[in-house]
């Protein structure tokens, strides 16, 4: 008979938006007369960018004629993406990275996910707590995990990097060695991040204790303060032990859309062999490829019209993250974030846990976030806020929340 994977047997419960979708869906059917104002799942409302959707329109018309049809597109990505890329995100800030280092993909979530695959199943992974579940997740369905205590939550096996109140929600080094280090700066969720200097400190660590990073970029156009890096290859030595995770999803509005990329530099080995030739041997298996016409699109966020535009567009889910920020602080809550991110980690006021919080917004004031518990053993009492809504909405949200 055939066998399944238990290590799925070992996660707990149902992937956290999913049981977030499912509670908001039976509120809203037992009250439809409810204007459900939605700060939870981190997905943008502005349309694409007008430079990104004439690119993809000129795309489309490329493939209605045998002269410009595009089948399959190359392993790693089309070079014009490629290139754009290497310019714009990595050479303009001193990163020599080339084009053969950067794998495009459907998105940042499928790399966080699919990056295990060339890592063996004896290596010890670490990630923050309170930590986007992915990272997590994958790992114990594919078997780097024990099982979880049923009182802590935490996963045998797993070595924990607590971000709390206490330190400023930056990790501190372990006491154990990992052989794989999550990062995620600016950090989803708690909307923090750490200086240029710090994530040198993580660099230098891993290249000291043999470890290798896996560093997600994905809200690096939200950062606005001076001495925060928006690349992990602006410090030194980043290129022989990590690699980068990037999306357009936040920075562009891609999340319908579907792109990204990662970076697996050369330089980065385990003894003689290359990670960007296993990596680069997984996709050309496993992968097609995003299509010809989401990578025009990509291409068209690095130019001129489409930098200013998307520009635009993270400034004004800056103004909805200083809207939550200052409104909530001015009613005496405890708020962090909204600074370098577009995520708002809210302390629940009291004693409550972040669902007993969670119903308590959803019932009393039709507002949805996701509790923090949902990140992790350390995201309990806190709760995220998204600013991707409307100003409008966002503004209501507020409101409502300060009313109660």
């Amino acid at each position: 008979m055939f066998q399944i994977n238990e290590n799925y047997l070992k996660l707990q419960g149902s992937y956290l938006f999913s049981t977030i979708a499912s509670k908001v869906a039976a509120y809203s059917a037992a009250n439809p007369q409810k204007d459900i104002l939605r700060l939870g799942i981190g997905d943008v409302t502005l349309p694409l960018a007008p430079a990104v959707i004439d690119a993809m329109k000129n795309a489309v018309e490329e493939m209605a004629h045998p002269e410009t049809f595009r089948g399959y597109a190359p392993d790693g990505g089309y070079e014009f993406l490629r290139r754009a890329i290497c310019e714009h995100d990595y050479r303009s800030r001193g990163a020599d990275i080339g084009t053969d280092e950067i794998f495009v993909s459907d998105g940042a979530k499928s790399d966080s996910g699919n990056i295990g695959d060339i890592f063996g199943m004896q290596n010890r992974i670490a990630v923050c707590d309170p930590v986007y579940p992915v990272y997590l997740d994958t790992n114990v369905m594919g078997g780097r995990t024990g099982l979880a205590d049923p009182l802590t939550g935490r996963y045998e096996g797993v070595i924990y990097l607590p971000c709390t109140e206490e330190n400023g929600f930056v990790p501190q080094f372990p006491s154990e060695r990992p052989d794989i280090i999550y990062l995620c700066f600016p950090n989803n969720p708690t909307g923090m991040t750490i200086s240029k200097s710090e994530l040198q400190k993580w660099v230098d660590y891993a290249l000291n204790s043999g470890s290798v990073i896996i560093y997600d970029a994905a809200y690096e156009a939200y950062i606005r303060e001076d001495g925060i890096a928006h690349t992990i290859y602006e410090c030194e030595g980043a290129k022989k032990c990590a690699i980068e995770l990037r999306s357009f999803s936040k920075n562009a509005g891609f999340t319908g859309t579907r792109l990204g990329f990662t970076v697996v530099p050369k330089q980065l080995m385990c003894g003689d062999v290359s990670l960007n030739d296993l990596w680069a041997r997984r996709q050309s298996t496993k992968f097609n490829g995003a299509p010809y016409i989401v990578q025009r699109a990509g291409e068209a966020v690095y130019s001129e019209e489409g930098r200013r535009q998307t520009r635009e567009q993270v400034d004004y889910y800056m103004r909805n993250a200083a809207c939550i920020l200052d409104g909530l602080k001015a009613a005496g809550y405890t708020v962090y974030g909204g600074v370098n991110a577009p995520y708002i980690w809210l302390k629940t006021p009291g004693q409550m846990t972040s669902w007993e919080f969670f119903d308590h917004l959803l019932e009393r004031a039709a507002v949805v976030g996701t509790p923090g518990s949902g990140f992790g053993p350390a995201g309990e009492h806190f709760f995220r806020l998204t600013a991707f809504g409307s100003y409008e909405n966002t503004k209501a949200a507020v409101e409502r929340i300060c009313s109660l």
